[in-house]
């Protein structure tokens, strides 16, 4: 056989269904040798043509994050593979096992300068968890076991660098027996469990903040909570996890947060991690910490810990609870749901009602409506900016929905080709890319994907006409906005003139029948909702900083003849600022 048809036979070994890419001529032989699998329907491999290579390293990170299996890419030698680049970074820096084939040019004109010369070999290094070229028949099936074995165990990226002459040449080897590999749970040390055990018990006040690394551990997480009446904040992306069915939910922190999770944090005596890496160490508070981690080098990186536990919080919980006192003071608890609900209740909330008639739409309002009328399973992928804040804010998790988005890379334009993974990850599920203008914008040709396939994803555009997030950073830094508008644009004329049915939505009124019409419609919908460019996020910590830089940047404003904008902003947010 030929050494193509050998790699495309390893990856169905280990159970890949299908490669997100674009045809070139140095990816000829392997396309055809996922051609002649005879596609899924046959038990074989489908290949995905998308329309930019980006969107087939996003489509392949969400397909991976979803299913927790491991998902292919490809692109061609030179500018094909480099347009993988952001998506796989996505990829790795989320923990999507995602393989990534970059073929190479001519094996005799490497380092010559040769037409679309690229050195992917080391391009890709700091993205992925393992990255390796191909020289020779003999060399493949060993390099490709490997690459597919540091994607799913690492839980990362893997990249095989393989030149298309290489691939058109006769399997000499055979490949190795691909044996699954089931990763196992970590379980810390019994001295390290006993030191949080005496830790917990030691405080008076002890606030749980957990991530991703919850997953699996919900109902351990909110055992805990009520032994020792603490409150549980949560990063966005452990917001799947543990928010739903929380009696001792306080919300999230950081830019992107809503609640009392910040002062449950900043009040405790004690702070314990569970399974997060939350990066933003401004909203970490100097207090006594523990933290729980699989990964042994994120112990301690964003605040001093105190109490560091190697281990999945899984296990690390089943050992730590025969050995947690019960805790009888619940004041401490009490007062942060008390306020919890309170900002909720007169923050969050308070943009939701009574703006079904406010023109411009408000955003959260459209977030609000949408939760509502999603299934109990559905997938949310959203763009980074102001939709990542009401995705965060509005999407009620319930142990069955997930929420996909560019958490920790923050690449712009990542909702819909997630959206495009999601669903030819899971065909009969209900999939709702929530994309900002900017973002769908940016790489607008992927709803020529949906519309070539007829995959059913719901692609809901926030239509501001500007780029929200960056706008709220230059007020806040003293900056009058620059640069951050764009002309309005139709998008559901544009989708209907690829295939796509489009509704275009201007009032609040007509948002439930444009929902229910894209919803219960069969094929791919974009409904784009025109709404207020002025709406800003508020985070639930403000900094006297902060309000000096927005102060000043509104009296550039004024002074520069903005004044007009300056009321529309006011009257937009003012209403909603928490009173009491």
């Amino acid at each position: 056989m030929k050494l193509a048809d050998q790699i495309v036979a390893q990856l169905q070994a280990a159970g890949v269904r299908r490669v997100y890419g674009i045809v070139g001529d140095s990816l000829n032989p392997i396309v055809d040798a996922v051609r002649r699998t005879g596609g899924s329907g046959k038990g074989g491999i489908d290949w995905v043509h998308v329309r930019h290579e980006e969107a087939a390293a996003f489509a392949a990170a969400a397909d991976a994050q979803l299913t927790g299996e491991l998902a292919v890419c490809a692109g061609s030698c030179g500018p094909g593979n480099l347009h993988l680049i952001n998506g796989l970074y996505d990829a790795n820096r989320s923990g999507a096992p995602v393989l990534a084939i970059a073929s190479h040019i001519p094996s005799s004109q490497i380092g010559q300068g040769y037409f679309q010369e690229t050195h992917p070999d080391r391009l890709f290094t700091e993205c992925s968890v393992y990255c390796e070229m191909v020289s020779t028949p003999q060399q493949s099936p060993r390099v490709v076991q490997a690459a597919i074995q540091h994607a799913v165990t690492l839980q990362g990226v893997a990249v095989v660098t393989i030149p298309a002459d290489v691939t058109d040449q006769e399997a000499t080897d055979d490949a190795p027996l691909h044996t699954p590999v089931e990763r196992g749970e970590l379980h810390p040390s019994s001295a390290a469990v006993q030191q949080l055990a005496d830790a917990i018990n030691a405080a008076e006040k002890v606030a749980i903040f957990a991530g991703a690394g919850v997953q699996g551990a919900h109902d351990e997480v909110v055992d805990l909570a009520g032994r020792i009446n603490a409150p549980v904040g949560h990063s966005l992306r452990g917001k799947d996890f543990i928010q739903y069915d929380n009696p001792y939910d306080v919300g999230m922190t950081g830019l992107l947060g809503y609640g009392a999770a910040a002062d449950g944090m900043e009040g405790a005596d004690l702070l314990v991690l569970l399974g997060t890496d939350f990066p933003y160490d401004q909203f970490l508070p100097d207090v006594r910490t523990a933290q729980v981690d699989r990964r042994a080098e994120h112990l301690g990186r964003r605040t001093d810990v105190d109490v560091a536990v190697h281990g999945d919080v899984l296990p690390t919980l089943r050992a730590l609870m025969p050995l947690v006192k019960n805790k009888r003071k619940d004041k401490f608890l009490k007062e942060m749901l008390k306020k919890h609900h309170r900002i909720v209740d007169k923050g969050t909330n308070a943009y939701t009602r009574n703006a079904r008639k406010l023109t411009p739409i408000h955003p959260e309002y459209a977030m609000a409506v949408l939760d509502d009328m999603a299934s109990d399973d559905a997938v949310f992928t959203a763009d980074t900016g102001m939709c990542n804040v009401w995705t965060a804010r509005y999407v009620t998790p319930n142990g069955r929905r997930r929420l996909i988005g560019s958490f920790l890379h923050g690449s712009m334009a990542n909702a819909l080709p997630h959206a495009i993974g999601a669903q030819f990850a899971y065909p009969e599920r209900q999939v709702i890319s929530v994309s900002g203008d900017g973002g769908l914008s940016m790489l607008l040709g992927e709803l020529l994907t949906i519309a070539a396939y007829q995959l059913p994803v719901k692609v809901v555009c926030f239509n501001n006409s500007t780029l929200g997030m960056v706008k709220l950073e230059m007020l806040v830094n003293g900056l009058p906005s620059s640069g951050t508008d764009v002309p309005d644009a139709n998008y559901a004329a544009v989708a209907n003139a690829v295939g796509i049915k489009g509704i275009r939505v201007e009032d609040g009124k007509d948002l439930e029948k444009a929902y229910r019409e894209a919803l219960d419609h069969p094929g791919p919908v974009l409904v784009e909702v025109v709404t207020d460019p002025n709406a800003l996020s508020i985070p639930p910590e403000i900094t006297l900083d902060q309000v000096y830089g927005f102060a000043t940047a509104m009296s550039r404003t004024v002074l520069n003849g903005g004044a007009g904008e300056v009321v529309k902003m006011a009257r937009s947010n003012l209403r909603n600022i928490p009173r009491g």
